[in-house]
């Protein structure tokens, strides 16, 4: 192969990855522009969205009534193990 031959290719070659970088490049650019379009002030960010808190759930009385006498059971049980 003529070295002309190979000096002309690495030329296209190195001309083709050129304009490959500049076009990401620009790309990166324009990108950074984009975040740079909201400025950033100093401190802490301001809240977006306010959550609201869960429903607190309530306990009916008869619910309250039954683990307190599956609680009282369990007492009654360890006692007549401790006597045994």
């Amino acid at each position: 192969m003529d070295t002309s031959v190979i000096l002309v290719a690495l030329d296209e070659e190195i001309a083709r990855l050129q304009k490959v970088r500049a076009l990401l490049a620009s790309a990166t650019n324009a990108s950074r522009n984009t975040a740079a379009a909201a400025p950033k002030g100093p401190g802490r960010p301001k809240k977006v969205v306010e959550v609201s808190k869960p429903k607190k759930r309530q306990m009916t009385a008869e619910g309250r009534a039954k683990i307190a006498a599956a609680q009282k059971e369990r007492w009654a049980r360890l006692r007549r193990i401790k006597k045994a």
